[in-house]
């Protein structure tokens, strides 16, 4: 978009406007109070000046002097950095780090607390854990400590080898507006028996979906994304779950694969799934607590009673928030008079 300026053309405004801008954001109050002084002094003298302000003659001379350095600008009066120009820079005893690199033969992950230890029981010295502390973190940067790498084990090929690992930025939801299904997984032990119900909601008509499975794995959430989206009446265009293990590889590419766009909830946030995990919540007391012994022993049957619990959750269970009716009746509220007659079947004359 291109911007029109008034005062274009229009002498002396953009030399007036860096001096607006200078004095804005560059000149403290502290520097201002300054200059006031040094006008002060100047009118009235030392005496007269330093009863008023308190400030020494010493100090009043340095400021006229800072202020001749910059030209005049008010800016040179603003406050300098206190802080030392020559560092002390922490030195490790040669004898320290001799102990502290020997100690680490044996077990290269020897703690901060441990090696203060056993300095002080063998009259090395006597120096605290966070002193060691910030001795083993110098050591590290000049790489007189290995730096320790992580393995993993390959079974197959018998192998070790280091971890990699990729991060990926995470979209979040936080001002999308539009159509958003949050997804979650709930599970239950029966007799030592573990297993898994994928739920999903959506946020704004509140229809639901469950399905019961006997692994955690990507590919069975992405059997129950598959399901969600021919049972559903609507377009399913973004999906929000947490960071679980069930909701990336397989589930990620059948997303990206379906064109929808897939959000992650901050870790440790569950108030960024409210609607799913109040879902969750109804479904166990309503419906998994009693059915907890087929839910472990036959979880066809627990499917299939779980749909007709579904059926008339969605269908006939009146909500608070769509104005007590159930999520189809809102849905069906919601349709245009076009759409209402495309959802009538064919029937005969």
């Amino acid at each position: 978009m291109r911007i029109f300026n008034k005062f274009r053309g229009t002498k002396g405004f953009v030399s007036t406007w860096e001096r607006v801008i200078r004095f804005r954001y560059m000149i403290t109050e502290q520097a201002k109070e300054r200059c006031r002084i040094l006008a002060f002094w100047e009118k009235y003298g030392d005496i007269a000046t330093k009863e008023a302000f308190e400030v020494s003659r010493a100090t009043l001379f340095r400021w006229q002097k800072e202020l001749r350095a910059g030209n005049g600008k008010l800016e040179a009066l603003n406050k300098k950095s206190t802080a030392p120009k020559r560092k002390r820079k922490r030195e490790i005893p040669e004898h320290i780090k001799n102990f502290i690199l020997n100690e680490r033969k044996f077990d290269p992950d020897l703690s901060k607390d441990k090696l203060a230890v056993l300095m002080k029981q063998d009259g090395v010295a006597n120096i605290s854990a966070s002193t060691v502390g910030r001795m083993l973190n110098d050591m590290k940067t000049l790489g007189l400590l290995p730096k320790k790498n992580k393995l993993s084990y390959y079974a197959n090929s018998d192998t070790f080898r280091e971890k990699t690992s990729v991060k990926h930025k995470k979209l979040r939801s936080k001002g999308h507006e539009g159509g958003l299904v949050k997804a979650d997984s709930i599970v239950r032990f029966t007799d030592g028996i573990k297993r898994y119900i994928v739920t999903a909601i959506d946020k704004e008509n509140k229809f639901a979906f469950a399905y019961a499975y006997k692994n955690h794995s990507s590919d069975s959430a992405t059997d129950f994304m598959k399901k969600f989206q021919s049972v559903a009446p609507l377009q399913l265009t973004h999906v929000q779950t947490d960071n679980g293990s069930e909701f990336a590889k397989h589930f990620e590419i059948h997303l990206e694969k379906s064109g929808i766009v897939h959000f992650h909830t901050y870790p440790r946030c569950p108030k960024m799934n409210t609607e799913i995990e109040r879902f969750n919540r109804t479904l166990s007391d309503a419906f998994i607590k009693q059915n907890r012994f087929l839910l472990a022993y036959n979880i066809d049957a627990f499917n299939q009673k779980l749909i007709d619990w579904l059926l008339w959750y969605n269908t006939r269970r009146p909500h608070c928030t769509l104005g007590l009716i159930s999520p189809l009746q809102y849905i069906v509220s919601k349709l245009t008079a076009e759409e209402s007659q495309m959802c009538w079947t064919d029937t005969p004359n």
